[in-house]
């Protein structure tokens, strides 16, 4: 069985037991929580899409960790020029678990 959830703006498909690395959310590490927001469900047999979301489907995901990623460096120089700029950014991301798929 697995789904496909649209979550911050981006899809991913899920499927119990597995980890999804999502953009940041404001939630403790060990926190439950849902997401109703599926918009397919399929069980190897069944496939129900959604318009744009199935209706009564639900993910049950737990926070496992929060952290940061590998720092990216934005370089930006004008050439024959004395202008230059160096800058770092880490993203922060949320690993979450998939405890289940409820049809």
């Amino acid at each position: 069985m697995y789904a496909m959830i649209d979550f911050g703006g981006n899809q991913y498909k899920v499927v119990p037991g597995e980890k999804v690395l999502v953009y940041n959310l404001n939630k403790e590490a060990g926190e439950l929580f849902e997401n109703t927001n599926v918009l397919l469900v399929s069980d190897g047999e069944n496939v129900s899409v959604g318009k744009p979301y199935v209706a009564n489907a639900k993910v049950k995901l737990e926070v496992v960790k929060n952290f940061k990623g590998d720092k990216v460096i934005v370089f930006k120089k004008r050439r024959r020029k004395t202008s230059k700029v160096k800058k770092g950014f880490r993203q922060s991301f949320t690993q979450l678990k998939v405890i289940e798929i409820i049809k």
